[in-house]
């Protein structure tokens, strides 16, 4: 018997006087129709034939969402991805997606189902942002179901999120970051402060540098990677995130002092360490040589904020006392929004919008003194 070709179907009369009839699916599957009359059954495959041609019907195995997920992530995905962005998204898979969502049939996962994990994960105490990183992953996932016919629509589609509360950040005054800098004289961290404080680098650019990014003669540092930790794997170094990430800075002269300092400072730990030493070319590193661990350097780094008698803050807030001091020095925005490596200059606008305020106060009197003589 010749294989039945996609779209092609039949009617007939049962036993029973009622007519069955059915078509053809892509994969060469049935679909079957019921109806009193022949034209009932007719209609109905019509209809049917006419929601297949606009991908309304899509046929497919009897795929669980876990199976389905699992092998867009390792087989798919993951060859687009960089490792951390892999890393992110297993872990989105492994504690939140799949125990909810993975025995369910990828074809009868409904928005109504997966706004009721997102109710359940809010419920639990998750974060608005992660829970925005459970649906991307999940929206990213059934696009690529969508593009290979294995469902109708992506029912992540449309889904109202939860709002994501902006964080508060504790830039430090001109006067703290002096304080700061007074507190650092000597320690440690002294170089690896004063960077950040003068080019608003991210930490994991800052523990990935190298001295080959730095050019003395013109007084610059090149941002060229990042480096990030991953249990089980150690430090990872990949590309910035975004084209703008990758950027050229010129660097303040008091910054290079200190830098020169500082690597005179490690060529001696470098005797010291001896055959020890691994040579990664890092600027910020462990006293062999190699990546410093984030966190042993944050906690180092709150003990410094301590002892200075500022008030507790996090490392990634020397990046916004940068942006924020030099907005307050009357910086155009546009020049620090380079600075940060910052996309659009509308992101920069928004996460400082705080200093918006004083910027206007400044202007207008700076207009008033202008204009103040000129009253008749």
């Amino acid at each position: 018997m010749s294989r039945e070709r996609y779209g092609e179907g039949s009617i007939y009369e049962r036993k029973d006087g009622r007519f069955s009839g059915y078509i053809v699916l892509e994969n060469h599957k049935r679909k079957y129709f019921y109806g009193k009359t022949k034209k009932e059954v007719l209609d109905k495959m019509k209809k049917a034939q006419r929601e297949q041609e606009d991908g309304m019907i899509v046929p497919g195995q009897r795929q669980t969402v876990k199976q389905f997920l699992e092998h867009w992530l390792e087989n798919v995905h993951k060859l687009k991805i960089e490792f951390g962005s892999y890393q992110r998204y297993r872990e989105m898979l492994d504690r939140y997606i799949l125990e909810s969502l993975g025995h369910i049939q990828l074809q009868k996962l409904t928005t109504e189902r997966i706004e009721t994990f997102y109710s359940q994960l809010s419920e639990k105490g998750l974060a608005p942002r992660t829970i925005r990183m459970v649906n991307a992953v999940l929206h990213s996932a059934l696009q690529y179901a969508v593009k290979k016919k294995k469902v109708a629509k992506n029912v992540c589609d449309g889904i109202d999120l939860p709002r994501v509360t902006r964080h508060h950040i504790q830039p430090l005054n001109k006067e703290q970051a002096q304080q700061l800098l007074q507190a650092a004289k000597g320690h440690r961290l002294e170089a690896l402060i004063t960077v950040a404080l003068a080019t608003g680098m991210r930490r994991g650019e800052l523990l990935a540098l190298r001295w080959s990014d730095i050019h003395f003669d013109v007084g610059s540092v090149q941002i060229q990677r990042t480096v990030s930790r991953f249990t089980g794997h150690g430090p990872i170094e990949s590309e910035p995130k975004t084209v703008g990430s990758r950027r050229n800075i010129v660097l303040p002269q008091f910054a290079i002092d200190v830098l020169k300092m500082h690597q005179q400072k490690q060529i001696q730990d470098r005797l010291e360490a001896g055959s020890s030493w691994v040579d990664r070319d890092l600027v910020f590193c462990n006293r062999k040589g190699d990546f410093w661990d984030a966190s042993n350097m944050v906690n180092t780094f709150k003990k410094l904020v301590s002892s200075a008698s500022l008030p507790p803050m996090r490392f990634h807030d020397l990046r916004h006392s940068a942006a924020t001091i030099l907005l307050t020095m009357g910086v155009h925005p546009k020049v620090v929004q380079e600075l940060l490596g910052h996309s659009q200059i509308s992101m920069t606008m928004d996460t400082y919008s705080h200093v918006l305020p004083s910027m206007l106060r400044d202007a207008m009197n700076g207009l008033n003194d202008m204009f103040e003589g000129t009253k008749g």
